[in-house]
């Protein structure tokens, strides 16, 4: 009953790919997420200060213009791209892909088809994870491959959900994987020509100095949100709740005036404990 339940959340989450509004949150809940988001942020970065009037000044800066260096235009241009790319169980290299996924992730156990219940232990909704890719694309299983290449340690942790005290209904990983994809697109506003936003702006910087800056955002993402999870000692339903915080928090440290480098944010320490 309770996979329906996220079911029937996430259908409304993904349809049509609508803006920010989808990512509610509760009246009665704003205000203790924000402390948690606050006690988050000064364990993160310790006694480092944040640049608040810089974050406060990014609504007055969406319509600013600004330019674009010949290497951050083209890298934009292919992440876009990429985010443009819808998956298709029908096409060879979108299986192969999911195929790899599993083998990385479960290294000793064979999959039995595409379509099989092996796939629930990997968190997805049902026996066939194409269903679970509606309104992000393919590139939030190309997020999920380089996590758990990249850094397989931390992928097989969150995944298993090793550390710290669980609720007794966890999030299901591989869905979460998505639902953090579509956060950080809407969050760094590509869907645009180009950025407005701070954290979208400041991101395309960090774009040109590596173009897997997406993919590894999308894995330091992943831990704060297990590490928001486990602070707010959250339950089955309140995934947005922690999403939303974990967003929050992301734009703040993407606001900072000293990232030079995605491996400057202070959650990038996360990806290695």
């Amino acid at each position: 009953m309770l996979i329906k339940l996220l079911v029937d959340e996430d259908e409304i989450y993904w349809r049509h790919r609508k803006k920010d509004e989808e990512l509610e949150w509760s009246h009665n809940s704003t205000h203790l997420v924000s402390q948690f988001a606050q006690c988050f942020s000064n364990a993160m970065v310790g006694s480092r200060s944040w640049i608040g009037a810089l974050f406060n000044r990014s609504n007055t800066r969406r319509n600013a213009d600004y330019l674009l260096t010949p290497i951050q235009e083209q890298r934009l241009q292919r992440l876009q791209e990429r985010v443009n790319v819808p998956f298709d169980e029908a096409r060879p290299d979108h299986q192969e892909a999911l195929c790899s996924l599993w083998h990385c992730a479960f290294p000793n156990v064979s999959l039995k088809g595409l379509i099989s219940d092996q796939w629930k232990e990997m968190g997805w909704q049902g026996p066939n994870p194409s269903t679970d890719f509606r309104g992000c694309g393919f590139i939030s299983l190309e997020n999920l491959l380089y996590f758990v290449r990249t850094y397989p340690t931390s992928f097989n942790r969150l995944m298993t959900k090793k550390g710290g005290k669980r609720a007794t209904w966890e999030y299901p990983f591989a869905v979460a994987g998505i639902n953090i994809s579509y956060m950080l697109i809407q969050m760094l506003d590509l869907h645009s020509e180009k950025p407005r936003c701070l954290p979208g702006i400041n991101f395309v910087r960090l774009l040109g100095e590596d173009e897997e800056a997406f993919d590894v955002l999308f894995c330091v993402a992943f831990e704060m949100m297990d590490a928001q999870w486990l602070a707010m000692c959250a339950e089955y339903m309140d995934f947005n709740e922690v999403l939303r915080a974990t967003r929050l928090q992301l734009e703040r440290e993407l606001s900072l005036e000293d990232i030079h480098r995605i491996q400057d944010l202070p959650a990038y320490n996360l990806l290695y404990q």
